[in-house]
């Protein structure tokens, strides 16, 4: 058995049994968006997400930022955030008692941050397969906020998604027996850059914009469709995987649109993509090369072995994985209860 096989499968399970599933909510989507989040926060001590949500703004944000965030949010909150976005984060704030615009600029400031790998396969008998890793600043932090949302409308789950306690978008998401979905940061810019676009243009922030593909879209091709065109206030890659053979695609985004479309193309030999935080057909930077080493691990798994068990174990190999890892997300839309969120034990 080759070297590489062993390290794969053999090496990352020495921490898998401190790995652990993050709580899982029901968020309905019955309820007016100021009350979805109140049966989801009061699990938590409101006084110690106070204290993790502060860490992440004095860490994040300039301070003046921060102030002038504050009056917009209090007198044009309606007008610069759509809903159910400005409901719900109105029922944030009145639920842990803090000011509106203080939830507004911890939304924007996850918007700028996230250092991922995301991985979407092909087996031989046309099951596709998503994975992601979700690297962030201040993983000790996020790991505690980690949670899994199962969002309910009419006693069904229309969509499920991994987000952080306090943030309403998703940057890791499932449309049972449609498509799934994952972003990664492209460009991470000037975070003022990206509030300008928000307030000032109105567009969507881009892990809104995966949360209203998850919510609308009934198909795999009009998530693409949304997910290529939509303006976005951040550059950023948009990884999709649908039910059908050949449904996947990794979208390089512009703010305005689409750079690039990258299908899988598995008659090509092309039956995986790996997308970090780099355009796929530029080198990644030697001191970040996740790259290199998910695709190592891919080809020594093989075609006719990827499933969401092996595809855990790729994105567990290191560098995939990496000190700021928060959690792991392995999934396929045509088998919805496979969706498993693992934070990691990284250290």
């Amino acid at each position: 058995m080759p070297a590489l096989y062993l390290l794969l499968f053999l090496a990352p399970c020495l921490s898998y049994a401190q790995d652990y599933a993050p709580p899982r909510y029901n968020l309905s989507l019955d309820l007016p968006p100021d009350q979805r989040w109140e049966p989801v926060l009061k699990h938590y001590n409101y006084t110690q997400v106070k204290e993790a949500m502060d860490y992440v703004l004095d860490k994040s944000l300039p301070k003046w930022v921060y102030a002038s965030i504050l009056p917009l949010a209090d007198v044009e909150l309606a007008f610069l955030v759509r809903e159910p976005y400005s409901g719900e984060m109105k029922g944030i704030a009145r639920t842990l008692g803090v000011h509106v615009g203080y939830v507004v600029a911890l939304n924007l400031c996850y918007e700028a941050t996230a250092f991922c790998t995301s991985i979407i396969a092909q087996d031989e008998k046309g099951n596709v397969y998503h994975g992601r890793n979700l690297d962030y600043n201040f993983p000790d932090i996020l790991k505690k906020l980690t949670m899994d949302l199962d969002f309910i409308q009419d006693g069904k789950v229309v969509y499920t998604g991994t987000t952080f306690l306090g943030y309403i978008g998703l940057w890791t998401g499932q449309r049972p027996y449609e498509f799934t979905v994952s972003g990664d940061a492209r460009e991470r810019g000037e975070w003022w850059e990206n509030a300008i676009s928000a307030f000032f243009k109105r567009s969507s922030p881009v892990s809104w914009l995966i949360r209203d593909a998850l919510n609308d879209d009934k198909n795999f091709e009009a998530a693409a469709l949304r997910l290529s065109k939509t303006p976005i206030i951040a550059e950023t890659y948009y990884i999709i995987g649908g039910t059908q053979s050949k449904e996947g695609l990794v979208i390089t985004r512009n703010r305005d649109g689409p750079a690039d479309l990258w299908p899988l193309d598995p008659l090509r030999g092309a039956w995986f993509h790996v997308e970090t935080n780099y355009d796929h057909w530029t080198t990644p930077p030697p001191s970040d090369d996740r790259r290199t080493p998910a695709i190592k691990a891919l080809n020594a798994t093989g075609q006719a072995n990827i499933n969401t068990d092996t595809l855990y174990k790729v994105l567990s190999v290191k560098p995939v994985m990496n000190a700021i890892t928060v959690y792991t997300t392995v999934m396929s839309a045509a088998t919805p209860e496979k969706y498993t969120t693992r934070v990691r034990n990284n250290v």
